[in-house]
């Protein structure tokens, strides 16, 4: 069947069979001629066609043996009674020039009904691009909430610390390492932050004036640098609780669902404490043993004692951006250099590995083959899903290697 024209309301099918060979042109003078006077002068296929009510007959033909078949389209702006009656008087063509005919029609088609079907179907394609380049309201709100927020940051005290609005008149105080830190917080909503604005050795005496009379929250990141923080305000300043960014992340990066969890799942600083007290413990029982492997003393360093030569902390800058990794044995002396992605599968055929370090992300893989090849530390470019980590194997960052060496 011939397609459809958009040329007018309806389209009639009409098919054809003419016994006997014949042209176009032949069928075309058929319907004209044998259709002419049978409907009166209103409805006359020229005259209808001259007013452009009726459009071009288009016919296409194919033989077979003796036989012409033929498809007729006629479009048609009348409505739908006049347009079945043009199509009851086309079936009245009995002859196409000598030969006998036989004429069928198919049927009538509405084209404004495929119009709307493609309407529709653009429709939704138009409504999903927008509804996926257009946020929704609250998405909108939380936007100009955010920056309204992030607007609210203000120098506090002598020191000029940054700040939110309501660390005047709040209760509790969250304290966080710098700038940055108070902004994304800021933009999440939490008004009651201070920055010590990297404070060194010297804590800023406005957070120590503050904690005399309301709560603190010490809030850090997960590295070592956060860990130096906590031992370091903890001497000065009374902290009531300390919240920990999630392992190898900054408070300035977090999202406000990661925010949230980690000031829900703050420790009192004394239950802090009590913990780090266990974990030097441990350290100590753990140095005084001494291992014996294939009859071999082995060292056993934690992160704490590792004691890492320049030459390696100076590789850290050169590892950057490589995707390249080194294992070391246990003096520190590069064994191997090679790709990240193929680190896992050599860690599996590698004999006195000791330490890796490598510009990626430290997986739960990565762990599992070091802890199953007898590596001691894992230095990676940041912390990924590595969730569970064997007390055999100990993992850090670039950055805590680098702020360790800088401190």
């Amino acid at each position: 069947m011939v397609g459809i024209s958009l040329s007018g309301k309806y389209v009639i099918n009409v098919r054809i069979e003419v016994h006997g060979i014949v042209e176009k042109a032949d069928i075309v003078g058929a319907v004209f001629g044998q259709t002419e006077g049978l409907l009166g002068e209103e409805l006359d296929m020229r005259e209808l066609q001259k007013s452009g009510r009726l459009g071009r007959i288009d016919v296409k033909t194919e033989r077979t043996g003796n036989k012409t078949i033929g498809f007729i389209r006629i479009p048609s702006n009348l409505d739908r009674v006049e347009t079945a009656l043009i199509a009851a008087a086309i079936e009245t063509v009995d002859r196409v020039g000598p030969y006998h005919a036989r004429v069928e029609v198919l049927n009538i088609e509405d084209v404004r009904v495929e119009k709307r079907k493609r309407i529709i179907e653009r429709a939704k394609e138009l409504l999903k691009k927008l509804e996926s380049t257009t946020p929704e309201s609250r998405e909108l709100m939380e936007e100009v909430l955010k920056s309204i927020r992030a607007a609210e940051l203000r120098s506090y005290g002598p020191e000029k610390l940054p700040a939110g609005p309501d660390v005047s008149r709040s209760d509790t105080i969250i304290v966080v390492e710098g700038r940055a830190d108070v902004i994304n917080l800021l933009k999440h909503g939490y008004g009651n932050v201070i920055a010590l604005e990297g404070a060194g050795s010297q804590i800023p005496k406005t957070i120590t004036e503050l904690s005399k009379r309301k709560n603190v929250i010490l809030f850090v990141d997960g590295d070592r640098g956060g860990e130096l923080i906590i031992r370091n305000v903890l001497g000065s300043v009374d902290v009531d609780y300390i919240a920990r960014a999630p392992q190898g992340r900054e408070v300035e990066e977090l999202t406000g669902k990661e925010i949230a969890k980690a000031l829900r799942n703050k420790l009192p600083a004394e239950e802090y404490l009590e913990t780090l007290t266990k974990e030097k413990r441990t350290v100590k029982r753990v140095q005084q043993a001494k291992p014996q492997i294939k009859g071999e003393e082995v060292k056993v360093d934690l992160i704490e004692g590792f004691n890492i030569p320049d030459e390696v902390k100076e590789e850290v800058g050169k590892l950057k951006g490589t995707l390249e990794a080194i294992i070391y044995d246990e003096n520190w002396k590069p064994i191997e250099k090679l790709a990240v992605k193929d680190l896992v599968n050599r860690l599996q055929n590698i004999e006195n590995a000791n330490y890796v370090m490598f510009d990626g992300i430290i997986t739960q893989r990565i762990v599992d083959a070091a802890f199953k090849s007898g590596v001691k530390l894992v230095i990676g470019a940041r912390i990924g899903d590595a969730t569970r980590i064997p007390e055999e194997v100990k993992i850090t960052t670039f950055n805590e290697i680098l702020r360790e060496n800088r401190s």
